[in-house]
């Protein structure tokens, strides 16, 4: 069997990409974690974390993580069955999520979770075509996704439809669109986009307007908040879901450039098939909470609703 300080060694490593933070973590020396490692890559005959900047785990690394998790997580559960009365402590559960859910309706499912269990989340953000990567590599329990195809040993759950809107303020529109919305003013407009990993502007361009990624100035924002400023302020238009527009629209800040013309976003919930409590529980709060805010698949039959 795997020994499970060894392991513990293993995801610390990752999770806090320092030896000297996982040491500080685990309440024990730099050597030792060290040492615990290699006790580790020794066993399994695989180097397990590749020595970079950022420090990453290699595809046998990626197993032993998701192992780790997994057992770490059935364990604690086992614990509180057996001993009701004992306190055993809170479970960590690491959630791969985009920035737009974790921003509208993600944290409204965070009270009656953690009310009723003891839980410890770890979200990490990235955009919802790149979540996917996370539960790949074991980083993570489950993620929110715009993929619909499910991985070997996960569920694939369907939550709902974000709508995105392309908006921009009306003295940007009147200095780059003094003719009206067109191909020619989108070339010379600079878009507000998160990172080189956020696509929907892309995807709006090409789809509505048959332009290419390259033929568009923009700026690159990598927070929410500043992110709307930039296109509040008249510095740049781009692509806000509608749980976050209509405060702007109503209040004349922003308008829609191409009425009726949007991106349905679809989102699903990845999980392990795992018989957990935790999520179980989590799932079912996630569905419950996204039905209330996200738009229902049938509303956009043109997207993939898979089975559940």
């Amino acid at each position: 069997m795997l020994d499970i300080r060894q392991m513990a060694a293993l995801a610390a490593v990752l999770e806090e990409q320092s030896f000297d933070k996982a040491a500080q973590k685990l309440h024990i020396t730099q050597s030792a974690i060290s040492q615990r490692l290699k006790q580790l890559e020794d066993k399994l005959g695989q180097t397990l974390v590749i020595r970079s900047n950022p420090i990453q785990a290699t595809p046998a690394g990626q197993q032993v993580l998701k192992y780790f998790h997994q057992v770490s997580m059935l364990e604690n559960e086992l614990l509180r069955e057996l001993s009701p009365q004992d306190d055993v402590g809170f479970t960590r559960v690491p959630i791969g999520i985009n920035a737009d859910s974790l921003q509208t309706w993600f944290l409204d499912a965070l009270k009656p979770l953690l009310s009723e269990q003891k839980l410890l989340l770890d979200m990490k953000q990235d955009d919802q075509e790149q979540t996917h990567h996370l539960l790949r590599t074991g980083e993570v329990i489950g993620c929110i996704t715009s993929s619909p195809t499910p991985m070997q040993g996960c569920s694939c759950i369907p939550l709902g439809v974000m709508s995105y809107r392309c908006l921009a303020s009306p003295a940007f529109i009147a200095q780059y669109f003094p003719d009206g919305v067109n191909a020619k003013g989108f070339k010379q407009a600079p878009a507000a986009e998160f990172n080189n990993k956020d696509e929907l502007q892309n995807r709006y361009l090409k789809s509505f307007f048959d332009i290419e990624p390259g033929d568009y100035p923009r700026h690159r924002v990598p927070s929410s908040d500043p992110y709307f400023q930039m296109i509040i302020r008249g510095f740049a238009y781009g692509m806000i879901p509608d749980q976050q527009s209509q405060p702007l629209l109503s209040q004349g800040q922003v308008v829609e450039l191409t009425p009726g013309r949007y991106l349905a976003i679809p989102l699903y919930w990845h999980v392990w098939n795992l018989k957990s409590t935790h999520i179980q529980h989590l799932t079912q709060t996630l569905i419950q909470v996204a039905s209330q805010t996200l738009d229902p698949f049938d509303q956009h039959p043109i997207l993939i609703h898979p089975e559940s």
